[in-house]
């Protein structure tokens, strides 16, 4: 493959939305991919040069149903397992095409079906997947350890291959990521025994606290050095309860003190100038919640700055991954 055409293949985006909320306790996330729409994601993306393919919101109503037996403490499971289905059966089939996708949520328990799309696609091309899991939650909890037993504080557990959820693809290819490459960033949630898990699995986290005490730029600089030191890529996991609820209120799972706006910027920023960003998730944004949309317009114009949007020219590498042959 030439260089002019992988250019061309990571100029290419893909839009594809979940409109799931029966992952978390609070409804209305299925209203999401609308509201990007609406805020002008795709607009602003083309601005940047993309050519972006929208291919509309997916619909998980013609999956049959399984016949495995529901864990005790999942809320939901069977409509989520049909929903990881179709996402991790179509989001393969969008990153095949070369395009880089951006999944709208949509609850968080979507990335039980993105990420599994896009570790088994890099697998396959012989390159392993990172996650950076933006989030004041670490969704590391398992139906054993849940205390809500909604899905959605589950997610980061199961795309590491955690116990609980094994029957949720059914048949379909499993691309379990190792727990060393997930980097939780922003929490300031965390359950007990969902702690205890994530300290036997030696999961990294960067909380509140580091981030106030070495700043933003320090610390998403080691994620990206590590994805580079193994020829990775990167997923990146938005949830915009990341964001402090001044910035972004409208979200269900609101924790006080999170990322200001320009933290969020700046980490956006960094993570376009390294090229290692290969698909991204933006999720738990519930418009019935929001303030005139103003958390939408918020998260678009992140997604600009992780794609290149910026006030004064700066040379740098391509803003998308190229694909790995």
């Amino acid at each position: 493959m030439t260089d002019r055409t992988m250019t061309d293949r990571a100029r290419r985006i893909a839009l594809l939305g979940a409109p799931i909320d029966m992952g978390a306790s609070q409804r209305g996330t299925l209203m999401g991919p609308a509201a990007l729409r609406t805020a002008g994601l795709a607009t602003l993306l083309e601005s940047l040069d993309f050519e972006v393919v929208d291919y509309g919101d997916l619909s998980a109503s013609e999956v049959r149903d399984l016949a495995d037996t529901p864990p005790e403490r999942a809320n939901h499971y069977r409509e989520i397992q049909r929903w990881t289905r179709v996402l991790s059966r179509k989001g393969y089939e969008i990153a095949k095409t070369g395009a880089l996708p951006i999944f709208l949520g949509g609850d968080h328990t979507l990335s039980m079906g993105s990420v599994n799309a896009m570790a088994r696609h890099w697998r396959e091309r012989g390159r392993e997947l990172f996650v950076l899991w933006l989030d004041a939650h670490a969704d590391y909890n398992t139906p054993e350890t849940t205390i809500t037993a909604n899905m959605h504080g589950m997610s980061a557990a199961f795309l590491c291959g955690e116990p609980g959820l094994d029957g949720l693809l059914g048949d379909d290819p499993r691309a379990s990521i190792h727990p060393d490459r997930l980097d939780l960033f922003g929490a300031r949630s965390i359950d007990k025994l969902e702690k205890e898990l994530m300290r036997a699995r030696r999961i990294r986290v960067v909380d509140m606290r580091q981030i106030d005490e070495f700043g933003v730029a320090v610390l998403i600089r080691r994620v990206i050095e590590r994805v580079k030191a193994s020829n990775g890529v990167l997923h990146v996991s938005f949830d915009v309860d990341f964001l402090d609820p001044c910035v972004a209120p409208g979200v269900g799972t609101t924790v006080p003190g999170g990322a200001t706006y320009r933290e969020a910027h700046l980490i956006m920023e960094l993570l376009h100038d390294s090229g290692v960003v290969g698909s991204v998730d933006i999720v738990e944004l519930n418009p019935f919640l929001d303030e005139r949309g103003r958390t939408a317009r918020t998260a678009v114009e992140l997604i600009g700055s992780l794609f290149g949007q910026q006030i004064t020219d700066r040379p740098t590498p391509s803003n998308a991954i190229a694909p790995g042959e």
